[in-house]
């Protein structure tokens, strides 16, 4: 049965690897011989057909599945259309510095227009289009949306927001249109609204007795799943110090709600002799229990680990109630099953491996044999190797998907586990049902004093390890070393196995011989990003822009990725110029990264400038070499127009003996003539990242022929409101018949040398994956 089960999850996993999906009938005619050799006296093959037909029907289910989700896409002839749709808010709406963001769930809409959008609309303090009215979940509305289908930076090892939205079934995004929006219905029919509803009202009821509370956003992600409420420097807290799972709706909060209903059903229960006589107290406390933890599921979003921990506890239940022991590992198996069938792309998110490992390494250490010793101290013990055996195996995963992981994590954990689920949870799931504001204050007193204990730990020199993002094999290995680890200390090899470990600690990626160099211009929307490596040194020319106040390519995209690329410092950091798409993210890589030398073309009295501690300005003629690749300035000059901040773009000339980059920021053409007149030859270069994103601005014919690019590449964002790259200027460079790369369409284009030329690869082509583009 648990291999079956595992044969299954292999497939459907499998699936979400491909490029393009594999047509289903050969796949269902692969099931059928399967089956009918399955079927005849094969002796000892019979178990190995049995896996492969298992495999093979989660593969088919998985295609199945999600060539419906693929057919359910916006036409491309509606995006950026005027669409007019009614549909209710479908989960709790954001209240972001622009406006709202919210699911809306359609009733009607234009043909060609997917189920379920994603919506921004803006409006109030800090947006545009006049004073917003107040959503809430389960409402019905009428608007008008402008759509476009889903869309995300692709970035080497960066998060797939394209994969997120395919996950959860949202197949376009844009934003409303506040002409003609009207309430039609305060609540929409159904359970799915009336549900929506009551964790509104919670979350409201957890607001308003805590109107000035600085975690309020957490009890609301403990009470109802609402993760939108907490702030992104509250989730960077959780993640230095490794609690992050228990800030929100997890395996042992579900647990422990249902015990604590299945308790409180068994005492009452028992005590009327009428009711007993119909139904055993042991029992309709296993149905009061397994009730509570599928409302609480409900209520909480019906995320990953409470699916994973709601299918073990129905399992368990459903053992006991037959008077059958239940098997801990049968129990998961049939929760990975039961998940991957209900949502066969789970195995998209993090938290899918991270959840299933996690309570594989508790049964694989034998946790429940250690619950039921008797004695304080067999408790403790039993607690220290469910932490250890979290810790270990968790280790390498967390290296593979994120690149850190927290050194304070068993302390803190040690403190916030009985902390979170024995105290906090409950008292907020009480507020949730008994609306004593005293209950909230509690529980929001008992996580202040948590996060300052968290906040001391994450302030410690050695909060956090990190490193460059080892490759999936070295992952593979370590994880299998960790499970080796874990048995018992009598079986030999243990020390050397753990030993095996150390190559995913210390793995640091290559980087271009000495005489070369390589380089990778980020995909980060609209503006610009471009990291150069040599041997020894890491440059990055511009920082992208801002997206938000709360939110910047530095910190969401760029970091990141050079922390997963091994970049520990950056020798020198160069922002062009003081366009925000340009010097958006480059306070917060000051802040998270260090930074040896800040060059560019900025204000004296730019905020950039006062972090980093002055700036060196770009100056024509200036250059220097690190390990034979010759890095030299091009402008500004003496007598460069000056007329607009983009023509005051630093430009800078990257080569060594066989190739050439050049980057040119946002010049224009005065910018441009400039440069020719001063030095044409100087400009002749085998790579040219476009001028100001393609604008009909730059770009003009002389500048195209001195440089002589054989790859140009455009960074505009998707669908951009300026229209870059202007059509004149992609046909202007298409007919040189140089090779043509935009961000938006290709993602993070990687640059290098390769048999004495440059070499191009592009994100979206490397890691290409079905859903892109639908």
């Amino acid at each position: 049965m648990r291999y079956l089960i595992l044969a299954f999850a292999l497939g459907v996993c499998a699936c979400q690897q491909f490029s393009q999906l594999p047509a289903l009938s050969p796949l269902l005619w692969a099931s059928a011989l399967l089956a009918g050799a399955a079927c005849c006296r094969l002796g000892r093959m019979r178990p190995l057909l049995l896996g492969l037909l298992a495999c093979v029907l989660g593969l088919s289910w998985a295609v199945w599945r999600s060539q419906l989700r693929l057919d359910d896409a916006l036409a491309l002839a509606l995006e950026g259309q005027d669409l007019p749709v009614i549909g209710e808010i479908a989960d709790l709406p954001e209240r972001t510095a622009y406006g709202w963001r919210f699911v809306l769930r359609l009733h009607q809409a234009p043909a060609g227009v997917p189920q379920t959008v994603l919506l921004s609309w803006y409006g109030g303090q800090g947006g545009r289009g006049g004073e917003l009215p107040a959503l809430r979940a389960g409402e019905l509305w009428q608007l008008t949306l402008r759509l476009h289908r889903p869309h995300g930076s692709r970035n080497p090892h960066g998060f797939d927001y394209e994969a997120w939205l395919f996950e959860r079934g949202i197949r376009a995004a844009g934003y409303v249109r506040p002409r003609g929006a009207r309430r039609l219905a305060d609540l929409a029919e159904g359970a799915r609204p009336r549900l929506q509803r009551m964790r509104q009202q919670i979350r409201e009821r957890i607001e308003a007795a805590l109107p000035e509370g600085q975690w309020r956003g957490v009890l609301s992600a403990l009470a109802v799943g609402d993760q939108s409420a907490v702030p992104a420097a509250q989730w960077r807290l959780f993640s230095q110090t490794g609690v992050t799972h228990l800030m929100s709706i997890s395996g042992g909060h579900v647990t422990l709600f249902a015990a604590l209903i299945a308790w409180l059903a068994r005492r009452l229960w028992s005590r009327v002799p009428a009711l007993c006589l119909r139904l055993p107290a042991q029992k309709a406390a296993l149905l009061a229990g397994a009730l509570a933890a599928a409302f609480y599921v409900l209520l909480a979003g019906f995320g990953v680990p409470a699916q994973r921990t709601l299918y073990m506890l129905l399992a368990v239940c459903a053992g006991l109630w037959l008077g059958r022991t239940a098997d801990a590992w049968r129990s998961l198996a049939l929760g990975l099953g039961l998940v991957l069938l209900y949502d066969p792309w789970a195995g998209l998110s993090p938290g899918f491996w991270l959840s299933f490992g996690a309570v594989a390494a508790l049964l694989w250490v034998g946790l429940a044999a250690g619950l039921r010793t008797v004695g304080w101290r067999a408790w403790l013990w039993a607690q220290w190797r469910a932490q250890w055996a979290i810790i270990v195996l968790s280790l390498p995963v967390l290296l593979g998907l994120f690149q850190q992981f927290s050194l304070v994590s068993p302390l803190a954990n040690a403190i916030a586990i009985p902390l979170i689920s024995a105290l906090v949870t409950p008292l907020i799931l009480a507020f949730a049902v008994l609306p004593l504001p005293s209950l909230a204050e509690l529980a929001h007193w008992l996580l202040t004093v948590l996060m300052q204990v968290l906040s001391g730990l994450a302030s410690l020199p050695v909060a956090t390890w990190q490193q460059a993002a080892p490759p999936a094999w070295l992952v593979a290995a370590g994880v299998l070393a960790a499970f080796w680890a874990l048995l018992p200390a009598a079986l030999p090899g243990r020390i050397a196995v753990m030993s095996c470990c150390l190559p995913l600690l210390c793995w640091t990626p290559p980087r271009p011989p000495p005489g070369s160099f390589s380089a990778v211009v980020l995909d980060v929307g609209q503006g610009l990003a471009v990291h150069v490596q040599t041997a020894g040194h890491d440059l990055l020319f511009d920082a992208g822009p801002q997206y938000s106040a709360e939110s910047d390519s530095g910190e969401r995209l760029i970091f990141p990725y050079l922390r997963a690329a091994g970049v520990r410092r950056l020798d020198r950091l160069i922002i062009s110029h003081d366009d925000s798409d340009h010097s958006g993210g480059a306070l917060a890589l000051l802040r998270l990264l260090p930074v040896a030398e800040l060059w560019g073309s900025l204000p004296t009295q730019s905020p950039i400038v006062q972090r980093a501690g002055g700036q060196h300005a770009c100056r024509r003629g200036e250059f220097w070499e690190w390990e034979g690749v010759r890095f030299e300035v091009l402008h500004p000059g003496e007598k460069a127009a000056l007329d607009k901040d983009n023509n005051q773009s630093c430009v800078l000339r990257i080569a060594d003996a066989r190739w050439s980059l050049l980057l040119t920021a946002d010049i224009e053409a005065p910018a441009e003539a400039d440069l020719l007149a001063w030095n044409a030859a100087a400009l002749r270069s085998s790579v040219l990242v476009a001028p100001h994103h393609g604008s009909k601005t730059s770009s003009q014919p002389a500048f195209i022929a001195a440089v002589g690019a054989q790859q140009v590449i455009f960074t505009s964002g998707y669908r951009n409101r300026f229209r870059h790259p202007a059509p004149e200027v992609l046909a202007r460079y298409a007919a040189t018949g140089a090779a043509l790369y935009r961000s938006d369409l290709h993602g993070a284009v990687m640059l290098g040398e390769d048999n004495g030329a440059a070499h191009v690869a592009w994100e979206r082509g490397v890691r290409a994956r079905y859903w892109q583009g639908h």
